[in-house]
């Protein structure tokens, strides 16, 4: 099943609770919401009193992409502000406190994921695999919305797919990064199950077509 995940970063900020519930409206499945810490990204978006405001108007599933350094620091308190999901990314500190990361979320009840930057190889969450609920490919380099997507990440996709039938067949695969209509089937075909867009849903007046058009449903 294509799952559909606007991102955050993306919507009017004036009025987000109203925008969660036009994408919902529209059949998204997820929401994503992109933490950035002007640290292990050169930005800084958002944080948990947003996280825990939306979840007090939301029963979405929130996505939380942690682009921030070290987050075995704030795991708990993500969780407690209404993630659904934790996703850390493999480079943002050590393999032992990257799995100490995923284990404090996965024992408090969440769903976890780790993230690849555009220059990490697959090889980097090997070791991760089995455990994990979600793998998210980069198709642009972290930290700022409105980039092309890298065509060059497909061959990466292809090859987390192939691991994950293997080893871990009902982990979702997403990719975030230049999802358009055009760019959309290209993740698909190499594997990829869930999609992060932000312009591509919260930049269209008529977000059930935008989010229809990613799915191929035309």
């Amino acid at each position: 099943m294509i799952k559909i995940a606007p991102s955050v970063l993306s919507a009017d900020f004036s009025c987000l609770g109203e925008e969660l519930a036009e994408i919902k409206a529209a059949g998204a499945d997820y929401v994503h919401f992109d933490v950035m810490d002007g640290l292990f990204v050169p930005n800084i978006s958002f944080g948990i009193p947003v996280l825990r405001s939306l979840r007090k108007c939301s029963d979405m599933f929130m996505d939380v992409h942690l682009m921030i350094d070290r987050p075995l620091r704030y795991v708990k308190a993500f969780c407690d502000a209404g993630a659904d999901l934790i996703n850390v990314h493999v480079e943002s500190d050590t393999e032992n406190n990257i799995f100490l990361a995923l284990e404090e979320a996965k024992a408090l009840g969440r769903r976890i994921a780790v993230t690849l930057k555009p220059g990490t190889p697959a090889t980097a969450i090997e070791p991760f695999l089995p455990m994990l609920d979600m793998v998210l490919v980069m198709t642009v380099e972290p930290g700022f919305g409105g980039q092309s997507f890298m065509h060059d990440q497909l061959e990466k996709i292809r090859t987390l797919r192939s691991w994950l039938d293997e080893i871990n067949p009902l982990c979702d695969l997403e990719v975030d990064g230049g999802i358009t209509p055009e760019t959309a089937p290209l993740a698909l075909e190499a594997g990829a199950n869930v999609l992060v867009a932000g312009s591509a849903v919260f930049g269209k007046p008529d977000r059930k077509a935008a989010i229809a058009a990613l799915r191929g449903e035309f």
